[in-house]
């Protein structure tokens, strides 16, 4: 007596229920300030790299989106404070000035190129 393969179908069913449990098992194990730690991370580089000041980047100056990243940044990482410990929090409040100090800079360097 054999057994009957599965059809495609029904390995289809399997692997997504499969992968819907691990899925499951990831979020469980999650927390809020996991991902709010690796959303910083992402606003400050996506921050950074949008103010333009390398050879590099400068093409892809966009201080609107820099200046979201700031306010992002400014906004979520007081609310870590008491989640994490003090010396990320302070971190990330040291790369929040000097996002801010640098899209001064940039900001000088976009009004001084429309004068000249």
């Amino acid at each position: 007596m054999s057994e009957q393969e599965p059809t495609h179908e029904e390995l289809d069913e399997e692997e997504q229920q499969a992968l819907a449990r691990e899925l499951a098992e990831q979020l469980r194990k999650l927390r809020v300030e996991d991902v709010l730690v690796n959303t910083l991370i992402q606003v400050s580089s996506i921050g950074y790299r949008r103010l333009g000041l390398t050879e590099d980047t400068h093409e892809e100056r966009d201080l609107g989106q820099s200046r979201l990243a700031i306010d992002t940044m400014s906004a979520l990482v007081p609310v870590l404070e008491g989640f994490l410990p003090k010396e990320i929090v302070s971190g990330f409040q040291d790369q929040v000035a000097n996002l801010q100090l640098a899209y001064a800079k940039a900001a000088a360097e976009t009004e001084a190129g429309a004068e000249g």
